[in-house]
């Protein structure tokens, strides 16, 4: 028998970093407040209406540095999705974060996603899902084959230059930091420390980890340096003009 699926209405955004290499544009409000130039929404924006566009109705926030900025914005916001806010009273490491978060999803035993507060990216959610679920993971992460940010040089075998390539693609694939994941992840999180080094290795042990590579011509950046938000703006108009 076939099994039908489920695709998440819910997911936990993680919003509470601060930003450092950002500054000075974090030095007064949280990274995923930050405006892509020429669009006049904050990446927390562009999420929320890419979760709701992927049938997302309810969004936990996790906030952290200057979550008061965020909040703000969010209780005057024209939102297509319900979102609640958590703040840490201490700090928990970013496995016990994710769990403190996902507590307050509205359906603790269905799936959900979970995306960094700082990834701009266009993709179907619904098609990871479906991946996930053919492959009974118990997590599935998105992976992303980011451009190298230098100019590369082919040789032959004999040491001649052979061609330049300007920025070509990695050849490795890494973690987007877009995820999907499964009602019993939640209690496999540590209450306080790093799931990318606890949960996630125990995990691809068991075979129960699956990566869903982004489709060819997806857009992901993620956005770390002013340099960042400068390559957003310049792509995002080019694919309007």
């Amino acid at each position: 028998m076939t099994r039908t699926t489920t695709y998440p209405t819910q997911a936990v955004v993680l919003a509470g970093g601060q930003g450092s290499r950002l500054r000075p544009y974090t030095d007064d409000r949280p990274k995923p407040m930050v405006e892509i130039p020429g669009t006049g929404t904050p990446i927390i924006g562009h999420q929320l209406s890419w979760l709701a566009a992927e049938g997302v109705t309810d969004a936990v926030i996790s906030c952290g540095h200057l979550a008061g900025v965020l909040q703000e914005w969010l209780d005057t916001a024209d939102l297509p999705l319900r979102v609640t806010t958590v703040v840490e009273s201490e700090p928990l490491g970013r496995g016990g974060g994710l769990k403190y978060a996902a507590a307050h999803l509205p359906d603790p035993g269905s799936p959900w996603y979970a995306t960094n507060g700082d990834i701009w990216t266009r993709f179907s959610l619904q098609d990871m899902a479906a991946f996930h679920h053919e492959r009974d993971a118990v997590a599935t992460l998105a992976l992303a084959r980011p451009r190298i940010p230098w100019g590369a040089v082919e040789t032959d075998t004999f040491g001649h230059i052979t061609d330049f390539i300007e920025s070509p693609p990695s050849p490795y694939l890494i973690n987007a930091g877009v995820y999907v994941f499964s009602a019993a992840f939640t209690a496999l999180l540590p209450d306080q420390g790093d799931h990318e080094r606890t949960t996630f290795p125990r995990l691809a042990r068991e075979r129960r980890l699956a990566g869903f590579p982004l489709p060819q011509g997806a857009y992901w950046r993620a956005i770390d340096t002013a340099k960042d938000l400068s390559e957003a703006a310049k792509e995002l108009a080019a694919a309007r003009g």
